[in-house]
């Protein structure tokens, strides 16, 4: 069985992408197939390649403020598109008012700068039914 597949996303104006890129890599070392699609997206893009790819999650990284904005958007063009079976998660800079609405908007967790990378892998795990 080929492994799971996630996109790994920068969206919007946000140009620091260190975390993104260092989750990227711990996904990829714990034997996820990963497609970092680099600075700059659009939601539209990201759900475009998630598709294009099939991939099974997407993360975002999201440090502008705009988190509200992307993560609804994104979830809002999965179910649009007929993906809403694609799995988003992500992190940032998120207040919590703000993640326990994201969260009860569907977005499967999100993360805070300073989370354990074992955490985010474990999470993903489960979420997606896979032994990695």
């Amino acid at each position: 069985m080929s492994p799971a597949r996630v996109v790994i996303a920068k969206p919007g104006l946000d140009g620091h992408d260190r975390g993104a890129k260092i989750i990227a890599r711990v996904l990829r070392d714990a034997g996820y197939e990963v497609i970092y699609t680099g600075l700059h997206q659009t939601p539209e893009q990201i759900v475009a390649t998630a598709i294009q790819e099939d991939v099974q999650a997407i993360g975002l990284s999201v440090l502008s403020g705009a988190h509200m904005t992307l993560f609804v958007r994104v979830l809002d063009l999965l179910k649009e598109q007929g993906a809403s079976n694609i799995v988003l998660f992500g992190g940032g800079i998120i207040p919590e008012e703000d993640r326990k609405k994201l969260l009860e908007l569907g977005v499967g967790e999100l993360f805070t700068p300073g989370a354990p990378t074992q955490e985010i892998v474990d999470w993903l795990s489960a979420a997606l039914k896979v032994t990695i």
